[in-house]
């Protein structure tokens, strides 16, 4: 089969659907994921053709949601849940990180969580308060939990089959700027293997890491940067837990520069433990310090100001010039 161009949202709808297609112990839970397809129709059409007991509308109550998916794990389900937005998922919080991520450590091993918690994250789309926001290092931080968000439609399709296939509880952040950019999906390429970079263009100057939807701001940075005669790998980390420190380690012996880009504030953001590690792990390689790219420490802006908040070409740029200046 050839691959086919699609949407990551479609790409993410078709995984779901193969995912219910192909385990009858897969289920998805949500607000408004059934009859309403998702706000951002993610889920459109499944519960039509799965059924009201495989997807599942769920009321206003994150907590609950994950609750529930915890106790399905334990009598066997795979559920995929739906957080409907990123800054929707604290009132879930205490559930995911003192029970999700706990469970199989407390149970020694005997007990699996196979539970993917879907949240779509990030800015640019000119939302409201708490529809915004960038959470992924709190999750990250807490051992147990893997953590991951694709950039491209392939990479959506087949890291949330992944996901759903892992035995271990994984925070899957959908960057929902990106929803409707398109790609070319394979369904039936062998894929990466879920939690390693990947090389999205090769350069031999400075590396940018990004992940998310700040990997085509990085990919645009990088033709910029060419028309002055800079080359720059972009490498996207896929990955937030565990970290591909190899990949990136590999790339950055080469071109002996980093600079880490994520919308998330860069104060203890994922770019924070990146660059301690690969600073560690680099130190006689490296030509510049390690430079950090992101969101400011503030609670993210009403619509009207947020281009100036999230990092874009110029903040980019400027991080180039200032590595490649010492």
């Amino acid at each position: 089969m050839a691959a086919e161009k699609m949407s990551i949202a479609k790409a993410l709808n078709e995984s779901l659907r193969k995912a219910l297609e192909t385990d009858p112990k897969v289920l998805i839970m949500g607000e408004d994921v059934g009859k309403l397809g998702g706000v951002f129709r993610i889920t459109d059409g499944l519960q039509k053709d799965f059924g009201e007991d495989r997807v599942i509308d769920t009321p206003l109550a994150e907590s609950g949601i994950v609750g529930t998916a915890i106790g399905l794990a334990l009598r066997g389900y795979r559920p995929v849940v739906e957080i409907q937005f990123d800054g929707f998922v604290f009132p879930a919080y205490d559930q995911i990180v003192t029970q999700l991520a706990k469970m199989h450590a407390r149970a020694l091993g005997k007990v699996k969580m196979p539970v993917v918690v879907r949240i779509p994250y990030g800015g640019a789309i000119g939302a409201v308060e708490h529809h915004s926001e960038s959470p992924e290092a709190l999750f990250a931080h807490v051992a147990g939990l893997k953590v991951v968000s694709p950039s491209t439609a392939s990479d959506a399709y087949w890291m949330l089959q992944q996901a759903i296939q892992s035995d271990d509880p994984v925070i899957f952040f959908e960057p929902k700027r990106r929803y409707w950019d398109k790609g070319e999906v394979d369904v039936e390429a062998i894929p990466d293997a879920l939690h390693t970079s990947r090389v999205a263009k090769a350069g031999t100057d400075i590396t940018l890491a990004a992940y998310g939807p700040m990997v085509k701001v990085c990919l645009e940075a990088a033709a910029a940067a060419a028309e002055e005669g800079k080359s720059v790998e972009v490498v996207d980390l896929r990955s937030m837990s565990p970290v591909d420190f190899d990949g990136l380690q590999r790339s950055v012996e080469k071109t002996r520069r980093l600079v880490v880009v994520h919308e998330a504030p860069v104060f203890l953001g994922v770019g924070s433990e990146i660059a301690a590690r690969i600073t560690e792990r680099c130190f006689y390689h490296l030509e510049a310090p390690v430079l950090r790219v992101g969101g400011y420490h503030a609670p993210y802006p009403p619509a009207r100001l947020e281009e100036e908040y999230l990092p874009g070409l110029d903040r980019v740029l400027d991080a180039v010039d200032r590595s490649l200046a010492y």
